[in-house]
């Protein structure tokens, strides 16, 4: 049964932000091209590099749509996961598997399609494969966090057909620190969950050129509050105003999240060679989680309900979930990075670099402490790059992806087979001003090769990639931008060889190891404006897919628990979204600035009626056969709604403060047997004071509100949004140091 939301239409909420923004670029413009003879200085952009490119431009120089979040703002947005950290960013949101788990979606893609790395090189962990399943990287050791919106595929390879993040540790130096010995530190606490965190880093030089690093982070949280019941009555059919004990306790205990605490340790050590003719250095690193998953998000697959609304019985949830024991992740990675360079190795070339990781990671599912399923992945990365020295104006740069994995998957809930995957692409990245049009070319192959260990038909693939976009600069404060992509992805071991019950996603998934490569065709416009009194920036896209894959409903059922086969066919992503940056006031009173932003995508599938499938659900010692009718039309899932937001910042002297609310709206555009989501706005506060002692120390104590209404809020990225609202109100405080 498909549960109704009684709300009111969708408001198009992040159309009405781009028309906001398109309309300010128009003054922007204007400005920026004032011929009156007056003085105009136009604000100063953002310079951070963007060390994803081989070639080191700036976000706002580089034609592909990039961004970048470092300094104080990084500092205000660092949440526990990596997704939470970066989901105010336009086109950016997070799925949510309660408040340890948060993986970034980039316009509408998620999964095995974002790729998520560490200074260049593959995270490597198993977030891909399991919605449960976090990232293993700690946003709080974060110098920077770059997202690169749309394919990545030129750098990253295949998985990265929906976009990158790329997080900057800064492990491995990259340049000489201004002091001998510097650094910076953090303690931290939070209402929400009663959180106690630490962090520090130290950076020293020793001998003139060499540079030492050591970085560490201790957090502890108990389960967090919760405006009212985990569990959402309409789930189950309840009366939300009726008292919780008259449902004999299905709902959970009012207030509090269960078993969502969760301890998080992390830490590195490096040590960088920086010579006049190149440099080289080494990082070793460990990142340790233990959190919980929700109780009544994690189901067997004799239990007889499901989520989302899917047609299923209820009326024994409460009962199922009664007998259910803890279930608890036990993380941990450990990672050994390499990086050195040439400068100048060859007459044709600027600059040759080589870097590699070496990752060795395991998971382990507990049931009420005991050990259940165990995944790991053990695997070596690397990137050879070369920059070459301009050649009939065209700079640009080339080099070589290779890796190999081995997954491995064992215990109760190893719905995927272990399989070993090798991976090598070739790319090349081009780029030359024409006058007013800075154009940047691009293209990449790879090959990916999966071996299962069940005996089943490894499967090998070719992925080419073809890019071309550019910057047609108007004036100095305005410019038009454009992308035309052609990017392919090779299917994932899980949508290949799933067979079984997966307890994430509270289903039987059957994979299907005929899987084509999946094609991507985008189409992008944008725009930019700068001008003493406002920055812009917009974009409208398309994405057209030719074999996309998804995991799709079958209708049937088996041991409780829903069938989903991963299959594929056509599907277009549709989106806008925009950001503006109004600057009001600069006076006496302080600076005063405006940022309002919204976001758009509608996603689903190109066509009409149904077609057939085979499908055979494993049973056992046998399997069960069945014919199904699969649509060739409607919505994806899990679609992130639209959303409006707008923050209202202040600084003066050492002082600095912000207020902003974000309104995502209701999503209809919902997946056969999907139920629809209701929205809700989250308001957030910030105040902060700095002061410096002397030339190197500063000192901050900060104050952060979030979720300051305690709304209940349930994402519609979130598979667990009947089981496991977002954290209710919260005031996190500390003190951050530099020296």
């Amino acid at each position: 049964m498909t549960r109704q939301i009684p709300t009111r239409a969708k408001p198009h909420l992040a159309r009405h932000a781009l028309f906001l923004a398109l309309a300010a670029a128009f003054p922007a413009a204007q400005a920026a091209d004032d011929t009156d003879g007056q003085s105009h200085h136009l604000t100063e952009l953002s310079a951070v590099k963007v060390t994803a490119s081989p070639l080191q431009s700036d976000a706002e120089s580089l034609a592909r749509p990039v961004a970048v979040l470092t300094g104080e703002e990084l500092d205000a947005r660092k949440g526990a996961t990596l997704g939470d950290t970066i989901s105010r960013m336009p086109g950016v949101q997070t799925t949510y598997f309660g408040p340890g788990v948060g993986r970034p979606v980039i316009r509408g893609q998620e999964g095995p399609r974002v790729a998520v790395v560490a200074n260049g090189v593959g995270n490597m962990d198993a977030s891909t494969v399991s919605a449960d399943h976090a990232t293993s990287i700690e946003p709080f050791l974060a110098d920077q966090i770059e997202v690169l919106k749309g394919p990545a595929t030129l750098l990253f390879g295949s998985g990265a057909i929906g976009g990158a993040v790329n997080v900057v540790d800064g492990r491995i130096a990259s340049d000489l620190p201004d002091r001998p010995l510097s650094g910076r530190a953090e303690l931290r606490g939070n209402s929400v969950n009663n959180e106690r965190s630490g962090m520090f880093r130290l950076d020293g030089v020793s001998g003139g050129n060499l540079v030492l690093h050591v970085d560490g982070l201790v957090r502890n949280g108990d389960d967090f509050h919760i405006p009212g019941y985990a569990i959402d009555p309409a789930a189950l059919d309840v009366d939300h105003d009726h008292d919780h004990d008259d449902h004999g306790g299905e709902l959970g205990p009012r207030g509090r999240l269960e078993n969502s605490s969760m301890r998080t340790r992390a830490g590195g050590v490096g040590a960088t060679w920086l010579g006049e003719s190149g440099f080289l250095g080494a990082s070793l690193g460990t990142y340790r989680s233990n959190y919980g998953i929700p109780n009544g998000a994690h189901v067997h697959a004799d239990d007889d309900h499901d989520h989302d609304g899917h047609d299923h019985d209820h009326a024994d949830a409460g009962a199922a979930d009664e007998g259910e024991h803890d279930v608890r992740i036990d993380m941990v990675q450990n990672r050994f990075d390499v990086k050195g360079g040439l400068y100048d190795p060859l007459p044709f070339l600027q600059s040759l670099t080589v870097r590699a990781a070496w990752t060795d990671y395991e998971h382990t599912e507990l049931e009420a402490g005991t050990p259940s399923t165990r995944f790991t992945n053990k695997g070596v990365e690397g990137r050879v790059e070369a920059v070459q020295r301009p050649v009939a104006g065209w700079s640009g740069a080339f080099g070589l992806q290779f890796g190999s994995s081995d997954f491995g998957a064992l215990g109760e809930e190893a719905f995927v087979p272990g399989t070993s995957t090798d991976t090598l692409g070739l790319f090349v990245l081009q780029e030359k001003r024409f006058g007013p049009l800075k154009l940047e070319l691009g293209g990449r192959h790879d090959r990916v090769k999966l071996s299962p260990d069940d005996g089943q038909r490894g499967r090998d693939f070719g992925a080419t990639n073809l890019s071309a976009a550019g910057i047609w600069t108007i004036s100095d404060g305005f410019d038009l931008r454009f992308g035309v992509d052609r990017s392919e992805r090779a299917p994932t071991n899980e949508e290949l060889y799933a067979a079984g019950a997966h307890i994430a996603t509270r289903s039987l998934e059957i994979g299907d190891a005929n899987l084509d490569t999946e094609r991507g065709q985008r189409m992008e416009l944008g725009l930019h404006a700068h001008s003493d009194r406002v920055d812009v920036s917009a974009s409208i896209y398309q994405t057209k897919f030719k074999d996309f894959i998804y995991l799709a409903d079958t209708g049937v059922v088996e041991q409780g628990l829903p069938v989903r086969v991963w299959t594929q066919h056509d599907a277009t992503f549709k989106g806008a979204e925009a950001e503006a940056m109004f600057h009001l006031v600069q006076g006496d009173s302080g600076d005063w600035d405006l940022r309002v932003f919204g976001d758009y995508v509608k996603a689903e599938l190109d066509g009409s009626g149904s077609r057939r499938a085979d499908i055979a659900v494993p049973h056992g010692d046998h399997s069960n056969d069945y014919s199904v009718d699969l649509a060739n039309g409607g919505y994806l899932p899990r679609i992130a709604p639209a959303r409006i937001g707008a923050d209202l910042h202040w600084a003066r002297d050492g002082w600095r403060a912000s207020l902003g609310a974000i309104r995502y709206g209701s999503q209809k555009d919902v997946a056969l047997n999907e139920a629809p989501s209701a929205g809700y706005t989250l308001v957030d506060a910030h105040l902060a004071y700095r002061w410096d002692r002397n030339g190197s120390n500063s000192y901050e104590l900060f104050l952060d509100g979030s979720n300051l209404t305690n709304r209940e809020a349930r994402p519609h990225t979130s598979l667990l949004r009947d089981y496991s609202p977002l954290p209710g109100r919260g005031v996190a405080f500390g003190i951050r140091a530099w020296f």
